[in-house]
């Protein structure tokens, strides 16, 4: 039976605190108001204040990791206290709570990927339907064409009288014939197969569809100033694309296939009947949006260290304490991502990018296996990361 609690706070009493492992429960403002600061002070990132029928500490909470930012009372506080595995019961009960904090979620990582963006490129990507052949000509001369013949069709579709329409035209009657892409326009299919480096959906590209991955990986990334940046890897059991289908607003990144992946498709109407039917499902979205959040914030610490080599073993340390991994975790682990990836991640120009992997190659000494890298001692590489990140 679902039993929430009421805790009081005084004014200047500190809810949670950025670093610690408050994270198996989180507040709901009943009475007064909040400011939430963080130690990183990210551009563009403001002090956040905070009142009734807000939110507090949902993202580590429900991604199960450290605090991200320290909550102080501004005025004497009553909040509402929900443990982590109270939330399915809940949002089973009020509906409306869960749609507030996913909707939020959606909307702030909105927000996160365009801050982490402009830090990692010192730009941000058009939000224009142009910008589908700026990354349908990144893609082609990658030599990536059946990420790059999508992106041409989608730009095709988008802009029938845009600048570039012949010349899209031509490349993608070029590479069809030899394309592994699929899936141009939706289907009815409620499961899709798409071949390793193919396109899923691409940045500015219209559409409504969640994706939850079956089987394989997909890699989440976006181009500007002819530089890509990956914002995350994602394996079985992770969603995406939600917040095209949760703010009807065209797609804020590309999603391609890291692997060969079998995914589940969400429209809007099953996603209506999940929100209504399945509180374990909407739980499960509230989770990978918190923890899609908690590695955004963690990015954006990492967009300030300034030092390549430091960045890529921060990227490292990112991706192990995502798998759950901890500071006294001394046996190997096997990672699902490559020394190029983590550069992508780190968004490190092409000319730098030799040193960078040179410098980190002799201080991390990562073992390659089958092109991933294998991470021998854990804690070495989380305790010299966390040292890095005190220094941005």
């Amino acid at each position: 039976m679902l039993q929430l609690s009421f805790v009081n706070y005084k004014k200047g009493a500190a809810i949670v605190v950025e670093g610690k492992a408050q994270s198996d429960r989180f507040f709901i403002i009943q009475v007064g108001q909040v400011q939430c600061v963080s130690e990183v002070k990210i551009p563009g990132q403001e002090q956040t204040i905070l009142g009734p029928g807000d939110f507090v500490g949902v993202i580590p909470c429900m991604s199960n990791h450290l605090q991200i930012e320290t909550v102080i009372a501004m005025t004497d506080v009553t909040v509402i206290a929900v443990m982590r595995d109270q939330y399915p019961e809940l949002i089973a009960k009020n509906t409306p709570v869960a749609m507030k904090i996913i909707r939020t979620f959606a909307n702030r990582m909105r927000v996160l990927n365009g801050v982490l963006t402009k830090l990692t490129l010192n730009n941000v990507a058009s939000e224009s339907p142009e910008q589908l052949f700026k990354v349908a000509s990144f893609y082609d001369k990658a030599n990536r064409p059946d990420v790059a013949i999508y992106a041409y069709y989608q730009y095709l579709k988008a802009c029938p009288t845009g600048a570039a329409v012949e010349q899209a035209k031509q490349r993608f009657i070029k590479l069809k014939p030899t394309s592994k892409a699929v899936y141009f326009e939706p289907t009815e299919e409620m499961t899709r197969k798409y071949p390793k480096g193919t396109m899923i959906f691409c940045e500015n590209q219209s559409g409504a569809d969640m994706f939850i991955i079956q089987s394989g990986e997909v890699s989440i990334s976006k181009v500007v100033d002819g530089n890509e940046v990956t914002l995350a890897v994602l394996k079985k059991g992770d969603m995406f694309g939600e917040m095209a289908l949760l703010e009807n607003k065209p797609r804020s990144a590309s999603a391609i296939a890291h692997e060969e992946c079998v995914l589940m498709v969400v429209n809007r109407k099953n996603f209506d009947l999940m929100v209504a039917t399945q509180a374990q499902l909407i739980a499960r979205l509230t989770t990978t949006l918190a923890e899609r959040l908690w590695a955004l914030h963690r990015q954006l610490t990492n967009s300030q260290i300034k030092e390549y080599s430091h960045k890529l073993i921060d990227m490292l340390s990112l991706q192990l304490e995502k798998a759950k991994l901890n500071i006294t975790s001394t046996q190997a682990f096997q990672t699902n991502i490559s020394v190029q990836d983590l550069v992508t991640m780190c968004g490190i120009p092409t000319s730098h990018q030799a040193q960078a992997i040179n410098e980190f190659t002799s201080l991390a000494q990562p073992k390659i296996v089958a092109g991933k890298i294998l991470v021998a001692k854990p804690n070495e590489i989380i305790k010299a990361a966390a040292f890095y990140r005190s220094k941005a």
